[in-house]
Protein backbone atom coordinates (compact mmCIF):
# COMPACT_ATOMS: atom_id res chain seq x y z
CA UNK A 1 0.00 0.00 0.00
CA UNK A 2 1.07 3.58 -0.52
CA UNK A 3 1.77 6.02 2.27
CA UNK A 4 -1.64 7.62 1.82
CA UNK A 5 -3.73 4.50 2.40
CA UNK A 6 -6.09 5.09 5.36
CA UNK A 7 -7.42 2.56 7.86
CA UNK A 8 -10.11 -0.09 7.80
CA UNK A 9 -13.14 1.86 6.72
CA UNK A 10 -11.65 2.97 3.41
CA UNK A 11 -10.07 -0.33 2.38
CA UNK A 12 -12.76 -3.01 2.71
CA UNK A 13 -11.32 -5.06 -0.15
CA UNK A 14 -7.69 -5.00 0.95
CA UNK A 15 -5.84 -8.32 0.46
CA UNK A 16 -5.17 -10.44 3.51
CA UNK A 17 -2.32 -12.69 4.52
CA UNK A 18 -3.64 -16.27 4.74
CA UNK A 19 -4.04 -18.09 8.07
CA UNK A 20 -3.88 -14.99 10.21
CA UNK A 21 -5.87 -15.46 13.43
CA UNK A 22 -7.40 -12.43 15.10
CA UNK A 23 -7.05 -11.69 18.79
CA UNK A 24 -10.82 -11.41 19.12
CA UNK A 25 -11.24 -14.84 17.54
CA UNK A 26 -8.68 -16.41 19.81
CA UNK A 27 -10.19 -14.83 22.90
CA UNK A 28 -13.65 -16.03 21.90
CA UNK A 29 -12.27 -19.54 21.41
CA UNK A 30 -10.30 -19.69 24.64
CA UNK A 31 -13.13 -18.33 26.74
CA UNK A 32 -15.17 -21.40 25.87
CA UNK A 33 -12.34 -23.88 26.14
CA UNK A 34 -11.37 -23.56 29.77
CA UNK A 35 -11.38 -27.25 30.45
CA UNK A 36 -9.40 -28.22 27.40
CA UNK A 37 -6.89 -25.37 27.43
CA UNK A 38 -5.72 -23.45 24.37
CA UNK A 39 -6.10 -25.11 20.99
CA UNK A 40 -2.68 -24.34 19.51
CA UNK A 41 -3.20 -26.66 16.60
CA UNK A 42 -6.18 -24.58 15.54
CA UNK A 43 -3.87 -21.58 15.31
CA UNK A 44 -1.58 -23.34 12.89
CA UNK A 45 1.08 -24.03 15.52
CA UNK A 46 2.17 -27.40 16.78
CA UNK A 47 1.73 -28.05 20.51
CA UNK A 48 4.83 -27.16 22.48
CA UNK A 49 5.54 -30.73 23.48
CA UNK A 50 5.44 -31.90 19.88
CA UNK A 51 7.69 -29.06 18.77
CA UNK A 52 10.39 -29.81 21.32
CA UNK A 53 13.09 -32.44 20.71
CA UNK A 54 12.84 -35.68 22.59
CA UNK A 55 15.04 -35.97 25.66
CA UNK A 56 18.23 -37.80 24.89
CA UNK A 57 20.30 -40.07 27.01
CA UNK A 58 22.83 -38.09 29.04
CA UNK A 59 26.51 -38.35 28.18
CA UNK A 60 29.55 -36.39 29.24
CA UNK A 61 28.79 -34.02 26.39
CA UNK A 62 25.07 -33.81 27.17
CA UNK A 63 22.08 -34.85 25.06
CA UNK A 64 22.46 -35.37 21.35
CA UNK A 65 21.49 -32.29 19.35
CA UNK A 66 19.58 -32.62 16.08
CA UNK A 67 21.24 -30.94 13.12
CA UNK A 68 19.73 -27.51 12.44
CA UNK A 69 17.56 -27.18 9.33
CA UNK A 70 19.41 -25.89 6.27
CA UNK A 71 19.89 -22.15 6.17
CA UNK A 72 17.51 -20.40 3.76
CA UNK A 73 19.34 -17.08 3.66
CA UNK A 74 22.47 -15.34 4.88
CA UNK A 75 22.89 -14.68 8.58
CA UNK A 76 21.28 -11.60 10.12
CA UNK A 77 23.98 -11.37 12.80
CA UNK A 78 25.72 -8.03 12.40
CA UNK A 79 23.36 -6.77 9.70
CA UNK A 80 22.59 -3.05 10.12
CA UNK A 81 19.26 -1.37 9.59
CA UNK A 82 18.82 0.81 6.55
CA UNK A 83 19.33 4.44 7.56
CA UNK A 84 16.25 6.71 7.77
CA UNK A 85 15.41 10.14 9.15
CA UNK A 86 12.20 9.03 10.89
CA UNK A 87 11.11 5.66 12.26
CA UNK A 88 7.46 5.03 11.38
CA UNK A 89 5.81 2.60 13.77
CA UNK A 90 2.66 0.51 13.50
CA UNK A 91 1.41 -0.78 16.85
CA UNK A 92 -0.59 -4.03 17.04
CA UNK A 93 -2.26 -4.63 20.39
CA UNK A 94 -3.37 -1.77 22.62
CA UNK A 95 -4.09 -3.46 25.91
CA UNK A 96 -2.13 -2.81 29.10
CA UNK A 97 1.31 -3.12 27.48
CA UNK A 98 0.60 -1.57 24.10
CA UNK A 99 -1.29 1.36 25.57
CA UNK A 100 1.62 2.23 27.85
CA UNK A 101 4.28 1.76 25.18
CA UNK A 102 2.62 4.07 22.68
CA UNK A 103 3.42 6.95 25.05
CA UNK A 104 7.11 6.08 24.87
CA UNK A 105 7.22 5.80 21.09
CA UNK A 106 5.62 9.25 20.97
CA UNK A 107 8.21 10.61 23.42
CA UNK A 108 11.27 9.55 21.40
CA UNK A 109 12.53 12.14 18.88
CA UNK A 110 12.51 11.02 15.26
CA UNK A 111 9.66 8.54 15.76
CA UNK A 112 6.12 8.64 14.36
CA UNK A 113 3.20 6.34 15.12
CA UNK A 114 1.48 5.97 11.76
CA UNK A 115 -0.96 3.10 12.40
CA UNK A 116 -2.61 1.32 15.32
CA UNK A 117 -4.56 -1.93 15.51
CA UNK A 118 -6.78 -3.57 18.11
CA UNK A 119 -10.11 -5.43 17.84
CA UNK A 120 -11.45 -3.37 20.75
CA UNK A 121 -12.48 -0.14 19.03
CA UNK A 122 -12.36 1.94 22.22
CA UNK A 123 -8.73 1.02 22.80
CA UNK A 124 -7.78 1.85 19.23
CA UNK A 125 -9.58 5.19 19.43
CA UNK A 126 -7.83 6.04 22.70
CA UNK A 127 -4.45 5.25 21.14
CA UNK A 128 -5.19 7.36 18.07
CA UNK A 129 -6.17 10.28 20.31
CA UNK A 130 -2.80 10.02 22.08
CA UNK A 131 -0.99 10.32 18.76
CA UNK A 132 -2.92 13.45 17.80
CA UNK A 133 -2.44 14.95 21.27
CA UNK A 134 1.31 14.50 20.83
CA UNK A 135 1.18 16.71 17.73
CA UNK A 136 1.48 13.96 15.14
CA UNK A 137 -0.92 13.31 12.25
CA UNK A 138 -3.83 11.01 13.06
CA UNK A 139 -2.75 7.39 12.56
CA UNK A 140 -4.59 4.86 10.44
CA UNK A 141 -6.82 2.76 12.69
CA UNK A 142 -7.44 -0.96 12.12
CA UNK A 143 -10.15 -2.74 14.10
CA UNK A 144 -12.22 -4.72 11.59
CA UNK A 145 -11.87 -8.40 10.77
CA UNK A 146 -9.34 -11.17 11.24
CA UNK A 147 -6.87 -9.58 8.82
CA UNK A 148 -6.77 -6.13 10.40
CA UNK A 149 -3.17 -6.43 11.58
CA UNK A 150 -2.14 -7.85 8.19
CA UNK A 151 -3.48 -4.72 6.49
CA UNK A 152 -1.47 -2.60 8.88
CA UNK A 153 1.66 -4.59 8.01
CA UNK A 154 1.11 -3.94 4.29
CA UNK A 155 1.20 -0.16 4.65
CA UNK A 156 4.00 1.76 2.94
CA UNK A 157 4.39 4.18 5.84
CA UNK A 158 5.33 1.57 8.47
CA UNK A 159 8.99 0.69 9.06
CA UNK A 160 8.60 -1.18 12.35
CA UNK A 161 5.67 -3.29 13.53
CA UNK A 162 5.43 -3.49 17.31
CA UNK A 163 3.43 -6.49 18.58
CA UNK A 164 1.91 -6.46 22.09
CA UNK A 165 -0.85 -9.09 21.95
CA UNK A 166 -1.57 -12.42 23.69
CA UNK A 167 1.30 -14.87 23.34
CA UNK A 168 -0.46 -17.25 20.97
CA UNK A 169 -0.67 -14.49 18.36
CA UNK A 170 2.97 -13.40 18.43
CA UNK A 171 4.28 -15.85 15.87
CA UNK A 172 1.69 -15.25 13.20
CA UNK A 173 1.88 -11.48 13.59
CA UNK A 174 5.68 -11.46 13.45
CA UNK A 175 5.56 -13.75 10.44
CA UNK A 176 3.09 -11.47 8.67
CA UNK A 177 5.22 -8.39 9.36
CA UNK A 178 8.36 -10.04 7.98
CA UNK A 179 6.58 -11.27 4.86
CA UNK A 180 5.28 -7.73 4.38
CA UNK A 181 8.83 -6.39 4.35
CA UNK A 182 8.73 -4.86 7.82
CA UNK A 183 11.07 -5.06 10.77
CA UNK A 184 9.21 -6.36 13.80
CA UNK A 185 9.62 -6.08 17.55
CA UNK A 186 7.63 -8.52 19.68
CA UNK A 187 6.81 -8.65 23.36
CA UNK A 188 7.79 -11.75 25.36
CA UNK A 189 7.87 -14.55 24.38
CA UNK A 190 8.43 -14.13 20.63
CA UNK A 191 6.79 -17.55 19.96
CA UNK A 192 5.74 -20.63 21.90
CA UNK A 193 7.10 -23.63 19.95
CA UNK A 194 10.43 -24.62 18.44
CA UNK A 195 8.89 -24.90 14.98
CA UNK A 196 7.72 -21.30 15.26
CA UNK A 197 11.10 -20.10 16.53
CA UNK A 198 12.94 -21.75 13.65
CA UNK A 199 10.40 -20.33 11.20
CA UNK A 200 11.07 -16.79 12.45
CA UNK A 201 14.83 -17.31 12.17
CA UNK A 202 14.43 -18.51 8.59
CA UNK A 203 12.01 -15.71 7.68
CA UNK A 204 14.28 -13.02 9.09
CA UNK A 205 17.17 -14.38 7.03
CA UNK A 206 15.09 -14.73 3.87
CA UNK A 207 13.37 -11.35 4.06
CA UNK A 208 16.49 -9.49 5.35
CA UNK A 209 14.33 -7.90 8.04
CA UNK A 210 15.05 -7.94 11.75
CA UNK A 211 12.77 -9.80 14.15
CA UNK A 212 13.54 -8.75 17.72
CA UNK A 213 12.41 -9.79 21.15
CA UNK A 214 11.82 -6.45 22.85
CA UNK A 215 13.21 -7.45 26.22
CA UNK A 216 13.09 -4.32 28.36
CA UNK A 217 14.98 -5.88 31.29
CA UNK A 218 18.14 -5.91 29.18
CA UNK A 219 18.14 -2.12 29.61
CA UNK A 220 17.65 -2.02 33.38
CA UNK A 221 20.19 0.13 35.19
CA UNK A 222 21.50 -2.74 37.33
CA UNK A 223 21.54 -5.12 34.37
CA UNK A 224 23.53 -2.80 32.10
CA UNK A 225 25.97 -1.93 34.90
CA UNK A 226 26.63 -5.60 35.64
CA UNK A 227 27.05 -6.24 31.92
CA UNK A 228 29.74 -3.57 31.58
CA UNK A 229 31.48 -4.77 34.75
CA UNK A 230 31.51 -8.33 33.40
CA UNK A 231 33.00 -7.20 30.10
CA UNK A 232 35.61 -5.18 32.00
CA UNK A 233 36.71 -8.33 33.83
CA UNK A 234 35.53 -7.29 37.30
CA UNK A 235 34.06 -10.76 37.93
CA UNK A 236 37.09 -12.58 36.52
CA UNK A 237 36.32 -15.64 34.43
CA UNK A 238 32.53 -16.00 34.37
CA UNK A 239 31.14 -19.24 35.80
CA UNK A 240 27.42 -19.00 36.53
CA UNK A 241 24.37 -16.76 36.31
CA UNK A 242 20.73 -16.84 37.34
CA UNK A 243 17.57 -15.08 36.25
CA UNK A 244 13.90 -15.44 37.10
CA UNK A 245 10.39 -14.13 36.86
CA UNK A 246 8.92 -14.23 40.36
CA UNK A 247 5.78 -12.13 40.21
CA UNK A 248 2.61 -12.88 42.15
CA UNK A 249 0.01 -12.52 39.37
CA UNK A 250 -2.82 -14.47 40.96
CA UNK A 251 -5.16 -11.50 41.39
CA UNK A 252 -4.47 -10.24 37.86
CA UNK A 253 -4.81 -13.68 36.28
CA UNK A 254 -8.35 -13.90 37.65
CA UNK A 255 -9.23 -10.24 37.06
CA UNK A 256 -12.18 -9.74 34.67
CA UNK A 257 -10.68 -6.49 33.34
CA UNK A 258 -6.87 -6.53 33.52
CA UNK A 259 -6.36 -8.96 30.62
CA UNK A 260 -8.61 -9.04 27.57
CA UNK A 261 -10.10 -12.43 28.38
CA UNK A 262 -8.51 -15.36 30.22
CA UNK A 263 -5.77 -16.03 27.68
CA UNK A 264 -2.80 -15.76 30.06
CA UNK A 265 -4.34 -17.87 32.80
CA UNK A 266 -5.27 -20.55 30.30
CA UNK A 267 -1.63 -21.14 29.41
CA UNK A 268 -1.38 -22.71 32.87
CA UNK A 269 -3.78 -25.40 31.66
CA UNK A 270 -1.50 -26.30 28.73
CA UNK A 271 2.18 -26.16 29.62
CA UNK A 272 4.14 -27.34 32.62
CA UNK A 273 7.30 -25.43 31.85
CA UNK A 274 8.65 -21.91 32.17
CA UNK A 275 6.01 -19.76 30.47
CA UNK A 276 7.95 -16.48 30.67
CA UNK A 277 11.73 -16.98 30.71
CA UNK A 278 12.77 -13.84 28.85
CA UNK A 279 12.99 -11.26 31.67
CA UNK A 280 15.45 -13.41 33.56
CA UNK A 281 17.22 -15.05 30.63
CA UNK A 282 17.84 -12.03 28.39
CA UNK A 283 20.09 -10.07 30.78
CA UNK A 284 22.14 -13.07 31.97
CA UNK A 285 22.54 -14.25 28.38
CA UNK A 286 24.07 -10.86 27.69
CA UNK A 287 26.43 -11.19 30.66
CA UNK A 288 27.70 -14.52 29.32
CA UNK A 289 27.84 -13.38 25.66
CA UNK A 290 25.37 -16.07 24.61
CA UNK A 291 25.26 -16.07 20.78
CA UNK A 292 28.35 -13.81 20.86
CA UNK A 293 31.13 -16.21 21.88
CA UNK A 294 29.18 -18.82 23.83
CA UNK A 295 25.85 -20.59 23.47
CA UNK A 296 23.45 -22.75 25.46
CA UNK A 297 23.74 -26.44 24.58
CA UNK A 298 21.33 -28.15 26.98
CA UNK A 299 18.54 -27.62 29.49
CA UNK A 300 17.13 -29.70 32.32
CA UNK A 301 13.96 -28.53 34.06
CA UNK A 302 11.89 -29.44 37.09
CA UNK A 303 8.48 -28.24 38.22
CA UNK A 304 6.52 -28.32 41.45
CA UNK A 305 2.87 -29.40 41.64
CA UNK A 306 0.37 -26.86 40.28
CA UNK A 307 -1.59 -25.88 43.39
CA UNK A 308 -1.45 -22.11 43.74
CA UNK A 309 -4.01 -21.00 41.15
CA UNK A 310 -6.60 -23.57 42.22
CA UNK A 311 -6.15 -22.58 45.87
CA UNK A 312 -6.55 -18.89 45.02
CA UNK A 313 -9.63 -19.68 42.93
CA UNK A 314 -11.22 -21.60 45.77
CA UNK A 315 -10.71 -18.67 48.13
CA UNK A 316 -11.68 -15.79 45.84
CA UNK A 317 -13.84 -16.90 42.91
CA UNK A 318 -17.60 -17.59 43.12
CA UNK A 319 -18.83 -21.17 42.52
CA UNK A 320 -20.14 -20.31 39.04
CA UNK A 321 -16.96 -18.60 37.84
CA UNK A 322 -15.80 -19.92 34.42
CA UNK A 323 -12.38 -20.76 35.85
CA UNK A 324 -13.97 -23.53 37.94
CA UNK A 325 -13.83 -25.71 34.83
CA UNK A 326 -10.07 -25.25 34.42
CA UNK A 327 -7.47 -27.82 35.42
CA UNK A 328 -4.05 -26.30 36.01
CA UNK A 329 -1.02 -28.32 35.00
CA UNK A 330 1.54 -25.52 34.88
CA UNK A 331 4.05 -25.89 37.70
CA UNK A 332 3.77 -23.27 40.43
CA UNK A 333 7.54 -22.93 40.28
CA UNK A 334 9.83 -24.17 37.54
CA UNK A 335 13.58 -24.42 37.91
CA UNK A 336 15.74 -24.94 34.83
CA UNK A 337 19.48 -25.54 34.65
CA UNK A 338 21.11 -24.56 31.38
CA UNK A 339 24.63 -25.50 30.32
CA UNK A 340 26.72 -23.54 27.81
CA UNK A 341 29.38 -24.62 25.35
CA UNK A 342 32.02 -23.14 27.66
CA UNK A 343 30.71 -25.17 30.60
CA UNK A 344 28.99 -22.30 32.39
CA UNK A 345 25.71 -22.84 34.24
CA UNK A 346 22.55 -20.69 34.08
CA UNK A 347 19.62 -21.14 36.47
CA UNK A 348 16.19 -19.92 35.36
CA UNK A 349 13.07 -19.83 37.55
CA UNK A 350 9.42 -18.96 36.98
CA UNK A 351 6.66 -18.47 39.55
CA UNK A 352 3.52 -16.36 39.13
CA UNK A 353 1.16 -18.58 41.15
CA UNK A 354 2.29 -18.24 44.76
CA UNK A 355 2.71 -15.31 47.18
CA UNK A 356 6.15 -13.71 47.25
CA UNK A 357 7.79 -10.33 46.58
CA UNK A 358 8.75 -9.46 43.03
CA UNK A 359 12.19 -10.63 41.94
CA UNK A 360 14.11 -11.41 38.78
CA UNK A 361 16.98 -12.87 40.89
CA UNK A 362 19.57 -11.45 38.44
CA UNK A 363 22.85 -12.93 39.61
CA UNK A 364 26.29 -13.32 38.08
CA UNK A 365 29.36 -15.08 39.49
CA UNK A 366 32.93 -15.60 38.43
CA UNK A 367 36.39 -16.37 39.73
CA UNK A 368 36.72 -12.91 41.33
CA UNK A 369 33.30 -12.53 42.92
CA UNK A 370 29.54 -12.33 42.55
CA UNK A 371 26.63 -9.93 42.10
CA UNK A 372 23.16 -10.66 43.46
CA UNK A 373 20.06 -8.52 43.00
CA UNK A 374 16.85 -7.96 45.02
CA UNK A 375 18.44 -6.23 46.86
CA UNK A 376 21.48 -5.33 44.80
CA UNK A 377 24.75 -6.32 46.45
CA UNK A 378 28.20 -7.28 45.27
CA UNK A 379 31.30 -9.06 46.54
CA UNK A 380 34.44 -8.70 44.45
CA UNK A 381 38.09 -9.29 45.12
CA UNK A 382 40.11 -7.26 45.95
CA UNK A 383 37.41 -4.64 46.66
CA UNK A 384 35.65 -6.61 49.41
CA UNK A 385 36.71 -8.93 52.20
CA UNK A 386 35.63 -10.59 55.44
CA UNK A 387 32.57 -12.14 53.79
CA UNK A 388 30.67 -8.82 53.85
CA UNK A 389 28.58 -7.67 50.89
CA UNK A 390 29.64 -4.42 49.24
CA UNK A 391 27.67 -1.40 48.04
CA UNK A 392 26.78 -1.88 44.37
CA UNK A 393 26.10 1.83 43.86
CA UNK A 394 29.84 2.52 44.24
CA UNK A 395 30.31 1.19 40.70
CA UNK A 396 27.77 3.55 39.10
CA UNK A 397 30.23 6.26 38.15
CA UNK A 398 32.62 4.03 36.27
CA UNK A 399 30.29 1.36 34.90
CA UNK A 400 26.85 2.85 34.25
CA UNK A 401 25.86 2.41 30.61
CA UNK A 402 26.03 5.52 28.46
CA UNK A 403 22.25 5.30 28.00
CA UNK A 404 21.81 5.78 31.75
CA UNK A 405 24.38 8.57 31.85
CA UNK A 406 22.45 10.49 29.21
CA UNK A 407 18.98 9.61 30.55
CA UNK A 408 19.38 9.63 34.33
CA UNK A 409 15.61 9.90 34.92
CA UNK A 410 13.90 8.35 31.89
CA UNK A 411 10.10 8.48 31.60
CA UNK A 412 7.75 5.52 31.52
CA UNK A 413 7.26 2.40 33.55
CA UNK A 414 9.57 -0.28 34.95
CA UNK A 415 12.08 2.25 36.26
CA UNK A 416 12.75 3.78 32.86
CA UNK A 417 14.02 0.70 31.05
CA UNK A 418 10.98 0.64 28.74
CA UNK A 419 11.87 4.10 27.46
CA UNK A 420 15.55 3.28 27.03
CA UNK A 421 14.65 0.16 25.03
CA UNK A 422 12.45 2.19 22.67
CA UNK A 423 14.99 5.02 22.49
CA UNK A 424 17.84 2.67 21.61
CA UNK A 425 15.81 0.66 19.08
CA UNK A 426 14.67 3.72 17.18
CA UNK A 427 18.14 5.24 17.43
CA UNK A 428 19.83 2.30 15.70
CA UNK A 429 17.09 2.30 13.06
CA UNK A 430 17.54 6.01 12.33
CA UNK A 431 21.33 5.82 12.19
CA UNK A 432 21.49 2.59 10.19
CA UNK A 433 23.27 0.60 12.92
CA UNK A 434 23.20 -3.06 13.98
CA UNK A 435 20.48 -3.79 16.58
CA UNK A 436 21.57 -4.68 20.09
CA UNK A 437 19.80 -8.04 19.76
CA UNK A 438 18.40 -9.97 16.82
CA UNK A 439 16.26 -12.94 15.81
CA UNK A 440 18.79 -15.43 17.20
CA UNK A 441 18.53 -13.84 20.62
CA UNK A 442 14.73 -13.77 20.32
CA UNK A 443 14.63 -17.49 19.56
CA UNK A 444 17.17 -18.38 22.25
CA UNK A 445 15.48 -16.38 25.02
CA UNK A 446 12.06 -17.91 24.19
CA UNK A 447 13.21 -21.50 23.61
CA UNK A 448 12.97 -22.46 27.32
CA UNK A 449 9.17 -22.30 26.97
CA UNK A 450 8.84 -25.52 24.95
CA UNK A 451 12.14 -27.04 26.08
CA UNK A 452 11.39 -26.81 29.80
CA UNK A 453 7.95 -28.32 29.19
CA UNK A 454 9.56 -31.27 27.39
CA UNK A 455 12.16 -31.78 30.11
CA UNK A 456 9.62 -31.61 32.97
CA UNK A 457 7.43 -34.16 31.21
CA UNK A 458 10.51 -36.39 30.98
CA UNK A 459 11.18 -36.15 34.73
CA UNK A 460 13.93 -33.57 34.30
CA UNK A 461 15.85 -35.39 31.59
CA UNK A 462 18.27 -33.07 29.75
CA UNK A 463 17.09 -31.73 26.40
CA UNK A 464 19.35 -30.40 23.66
CA UNK A 465 19.19 -26.66 23.06
CA UNK A 466 19.17 -25.66 19.37
CA UNK A 467 21.87 -23.49 17.86
CA UNK A 468 19.64 -20.93 16.15
CA UNK A 469 22.74 -19.09 14.90
CA UNK A 470 23.95 -22.15 12.96
CA UNK A 471 27.51 -21.64 14.14
CA UNK A 472 27.61 -17.82 14.18
CA UNK A 473 27.75 -17.87 18.00
CA UNK A 474 31.48 -18.49 17.82
CA UNK A 475 32.03 -14.97 16.50
CA UNK A 476 32.35 -12.26 19.11
CA UNK A 477 30.22 -9.20 18.33
CA UNK A 478 28.66 -6.27 20.17
CA UNK A 479 25.29 -6.37 21.86
CA UNK A 480 23.63 -4.22 24.51
CA UNK A 481 27.09 -3.23 25.77
CA UNK A 482 27.56 -1.04 22.69
CA UNK A 483 29.55 2.09 22.02
CA UNK A 484 27.68 5.37 22.03
CA UNK A 485 27.03 6.27 18.37
CA UNK A 486 28.06 9.59 16.91
CA UNK A 487 24.69 11.23 16.17
CA UNK A 488 24.46 12.60 12.62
Amino acid sequence: MSDSVPGDDAVPGAPRVPAAPSRRGVLRTTAGAAGAGLGLAALGAAPAAAAAPRPAGGTAAGPAEPAPPPRQGATMAGVPFERRSTVRVGIVGLGNRGDSMIDLFLAVPGTRVTAVCDPVREKAARAAAKVVAAGQPAPAVYTHGDGAYARLCERGDVDLVYVATPWELHFEMARTALLSGKHVGVECPVAMTLDELWALVDLSERTRRHCMQLENCCYGRNETRVLRMAHAGKFGELLHAAGAYHHDLRELLFSPTYYEGPWRRLWHTRLRGDLYPNHGFGPVANYLDVNRGDRVVGISSFGTPALGLAEYRAAHMPPDHPSRKESYVGSDRTVSMLRTAKGRVIRLEHDVSTPHPYSRVNSLGGTRGVFEDYPARVYLEPDHKDHQWGDFSVYAGEFDHWLWREHADPPGGHGGMDYLMVYRLTQVMRLGLVPDFDVYDAATWSAPVPLSHASIRAQGAPVAFPDFTRGEWRRSRPGVDSERPAEA
